[in-house]
């Protein structure tokens, strides 16, 4: 059935990238051919997704112009799928944890915000089906394609709609972006993950190259039992938000403290009222310029809030002291809220 109502933007945005600029096939630089978009209707809101896709283009390199897509994106959402992992988790979990009917999913679903059909609920529970059911020795295309280019870059993510839901373990080929194995868990154990993984290595007809996944313990010591002497690479986006922790502090209480020196929007709003001309309309203008630039957060390590209030409300500054320039009026030197 069409949409008959336009979906809302995205609440959160992310700019994926891949993590490796080199073919994995012959080792020549990937050139960035693209990019992507993608909205994705998680538990915590729309996600609006921009992927940088990369290809190789040196003749005769077996992967040549296939596209190379960013490894984090698998972790949000099934290829071509609308709904994140941690969505079809989640109804999986009231309906097989909890034994609950297709239109109760459907109203949970509804009631944390999700605009949802009571029929995508029902597909949702096909896909989580799918994935409990993936193996590789009944997919002879899968295996086809393995074979194709050789080896495999396995990343290994859990994911927990709620506190006290089982955990649903996706382990998947960043090379082709397909799922290799789900299965439920009521733990994240390293027993319970190094089988997982043993499965998935014994159903391969090529090897492992390599294994991604974020930086938790049992997820290390399982790779380490399963897969000695394969590289192990930790996620970047970890990496880079543990580096980035004390600028993230010190950058949250400087937007702390612009903030002190941005207020009195509502005032000034309520000072226009019933007033429609030119002057109070620019106004008006500047005073959405200061409120959105309160309200737009940054996504921490990748973007700082603080600094991006901090360029944002300079810019309104700098607009107003244009203003007075050419009005003759003394330049605006405490802020744009104060004018």
């Amino acid at each position: 059935m069409a949409r008959k109502a336009a979906r809302p933007q995205p609440t959160v945005t992310e700019h994926l990238k891949p993590s490796t600029q080199d073919c994995p096939a012959c080792g020549h630089h990937l050139r960035a051919d693209y990019r992507n978009y993608r909205t994705v209707a998680t538990l915590d809101g729309l996600v609006g997704l921009t992927l940088d896709v990369r290809r190789c283009h040196h003749p005769g390199c077996p992967r040549r112009l296939k596209p190379y897509r960013p490894e984090a994106e698998g972790r949000y959402a099934l290829p071509q799928h609308e709904f994140g992992l941690d969505v079809i988790a989640l109804v999986g979990a009231l309906r097989y944890a909890e034994h609950r009917s297709v239109p109760e999913i459907h109203k949970h679903l509804v009631g944390r915000d999700l605009a949802v059909a009571e029929r995508t609920v029902t597909n949702l529970l096909d896909r989580y089906d799918e994935l409990l059911a993936v193996s590789l020795t009944d997919d002879r295309r899968l295996s086809g394609l393995l074979a194709d280019q050789g080896r495999v870059i396995l990343a290994i993510d859990g994911l927990q709609p709620d506190v006290g839901h089982e955990v649903l373990w996706v382990l998947r080929d960043c090379l082709s972006g397909e799922v290799l194995l789900a299965r439920s868990l009521l733990s994240g154990r390293q027993r319970d993950l190094a089988e997982l993984i043993d499965q998935v290595r014994d159903g391969l007809q090529v090897p492992i190259a390599g294994v991604v996944s974020d930086g938790q313990h049992p997820i290390r010591k399982a790779v380490a039992q399963a897969l000695p002497g394969v590289p192990h690479q930790l996620c970047q986006f970890h990496y880079l938000r543990e580096a980035a922790r004390p600028l993230y502090e010190a950058d949250r209480h400087a937007k702390k403290e612009l903030k002190k020196h941005a207020r009195g929007v509502r005032p000034i709003e309520r000072s226009l009222e019933g007033r429609v001309d030119a002057e109070a309309e620019a106004v008006r203008g500047y005073c959405d310029a200061v409120r959105s630039a309160l309200t737009d957060d940054g996504r921490p390590p990748l973007e700082a809030s603080g600094l991006k209030l901090h360029e944002r409300l300079s810019a309104v500054t700098a607009s107003l002291d244009r203003v007075a320039e050419k009005r003759g009026s003394p330049k605006n030197s405490s802020g744009c809220a104060s004018s």
